[in-house]
């Protein structure tokens, strides 16, 4: 019997260490949904990569799976993708680039190990690439960088470099470097095996195509391939890199001061294949997350995991509403009671999935590492822990950002104040948009806050689509909302503030003030000795 234990305890250890999570971030364009899909079908989940743009009849990006996200050719939400790849099992997560949904950006990557991030090689570091990596750099998470678009004409490749330090702060280190770009781009020469790698152009949408493996002292050949002036610039290159460039160290890599740096064309599956390989070498097993009691490990600790995003309506004929966990540590059956933390609690949790973006297949098991949907009847909320009945596990919880737009929000007919209620709480519950209400008004005035205006546009496509309610939006002055940190000790209703503050509460009833313009906040806190703001809550 101990020894069967034993056995069982081996095999999650063996699970657990081959899991690999990530989160794709990018500014929007930057080709992420395209290196996504090639990703998949490298590993075989798809046999077919959709176009993320082009005419109605054009198939979409399989991560793109919201009707709105179809017709913009956008990713507005986050999905979630695993799949098998040489002996590792790889959950991709997925994440909008737009700059109005990068809070769902910002809790997602609560949810990975680490992050790949994807610029576009004519446009080099772009404004929402900065926000993302500050997130990052927050979590200490490792960053792997994949230089796209080299079938395009490119900008200098030490420029793009050059820009990334100091930009973002980070050194890098080429692995490999790109050979021209544009109508020029012969391939790139690999810095570790040196030798030159060349390819030819792919079918649309496959992964097949030839690639070569030169090595730089046959000259001859690799002259041949990618030309005189190719060659030149090439030597020249590789000198100064080695004089110039930081050295290759995975310490540094892991604890997210150093990001490798890779070259290709995800369009035309070039490098692709070479950054996966290389990037499962270098990334993580499951890393230990710190909990209130301490730090939780994947292996030796029982099964545990929080919940990082709420989404309803996923399947429109169920109108079911989904919570996704990412599992922290052990190993999750389909059978077992687990402990819902916050809700105080035991219960099992109902229809245990594994997703690719919308499509889903019940599981049995799963283990540290994964990324599970379960079927949330409204008991979750973001940021909630789940974890082995005999434990208590709490882990940190996840920050709630600031809205920079408001707007009051009503239901054109009023016969349907049940439908507006229940579809705009769901929403603001998957922490897309945040409501709020005067105080001591009731649900009579609502009160939107979004982090991007495109938000609102969502909103009420979802709103009429979803929940059949049309609904009129009036923006509101505000830009400045404020968390009151000791509410306990303050009374709010007395607050001395200026003419243009005004008092609301969120769903949970906690205080909050709105502000037209930063000087209002200071002017507050002037006349309230004691008042203790935050731009930020806690889910």
């Amino acid at each position: 019997m101990y020894l069967g234990m034993e056995e069982k305890v081996k095999e999650y250890a063996n699970e657990i260490n081959r899991r690999r999570t990530f989160a794709i971030i990018s500014h929007p364009d930057a080709g992420k949904t395209t290196l996504t899909e090639k990703l998949l079908l490298y590993g075989g989940a798809i046999n077919l990569a959709g176009s993320v743009k082009g005419k109605a009849t054009a198939r979409h990006a399989v991560s793109d799976w919201m009707e709105i996200e179809k017709e913009r050719g956008i990713s507005v939400t986050s999905s979630v993708l695993q799949f098998e790849y040489d002996g590792f099992c790889i959950n991709i997560l997925d994440t909008p680039g737009h700059q109005d949904f990068s809070e769902d950006t910002y809790r997602t990557l609560m949810a990975a190990d680490s992050a790949v991030m994807v610029i576009d090689a004519s446009k080099g570091v772009e404004a929402q690439t900065r926000k993302l990596f500050k997130v990052c750099g927050m979590r200490g998470i490792p960053i792997f960088t994949f230089i796209n678009k080299l079938d395009r004409d490119a900008n200098e490749t030490l420029d793009l470099l050059d820009e990334i330090e100091k930009e973002l702060g980070i050194e890098t280190c080429p692995m490999n470097w790109p050979i021209g770009s544009g109508k020029n781009f012969k391939g790139v020469y690999d810095r570790e095996e040196k030798c030159v790698v060349t390819f030819s152009d792919t079918q649309k949408g496959t992964k097949e195509g030839e690639t070569k493996r030169i090595p730089v002292e046959d000259k001859e050949t690799v002259l041949s391939l990618i030309g005189e002036a190719a060659m030149d610039k090439l030597n020249d290159d590789i000198e100064l890199l080695d004089i110039a460039s930081a050295e290759f160290d995975l310490e540094q890599v892991r604890c997210g001061k150093l990001t490798p740096v890779f070259f290709g064309s995800a369009l035309t599956n070039f490098g692709v294949e070479i950054f996966l390989q290389n990037f499962l070498k270098m990334t993580t097993t499951p890393l230990p997350r710190k909990s209130e009691g301490g730090m939780i490990d994947p292996v030796e600790n029982d099964f545990s995991a929080f919940v990082f995003k709420i989404q309803a309506n996923m399947n429109k004929a169920h109108r079911d509403r989904i919570a996704f966990m990412r599992i922290c540590s052990g190993h999750f059956d389909a059978s077992m009671e687990v402990k819902h933390v916050q809700g105080g609690r035991n219960l099992r949790l109902q229809q245990p999935q594994q997703l690719m973006a919308s499509e889903r297949k019940i599981l049995e098991e799963a283990y540290a590492g994964d990324i599970i949907g379960v079927f949330d009847p409204g008991i979750f909320s973001i940021g909630d822990t789940i974890c082995s009945p005999k434990d208590t596990v709490v882990y940190e919880g996840i920050p709630t950002f600031a809205p920079e737009h408001f707007a009051r929000v009503r239901q054109v007919d009023t016969m349907k104040r049940k439908q507006f209620v229940k579809g705009i709480t769901q929403i603001a519950q998957e922490g897309a948009i945040q409501i709020f209400q005067e105080i001591a008004s009731g649900m009579e005035e609502i009160i939107v806050g979004v982090v991007g205006v495109l938000q609102f546009e969502v909103l009420k496509y979802r709103l009429e689509n979803e929940y059949n309610v049309e609904i009129r939006m009036d923006p509101l002055p505000y830009e400045h909302i404020r968390w009151i940190e000791n509410k306990e000790e303050v009374d709010v209703k007395k607050l001395s503030g200026t003419s243009d503050m005004k008092k609301i509460q969120d769903l949970k009833g906690n205080p909050l003030l709105l502000f037209i313009n930063a000087w209002s906040v200071g002017m507050t806190l002037e006349r309230n000795p004691g008042l203790k703001l935050s731009e930020f809550g806690r889910e």
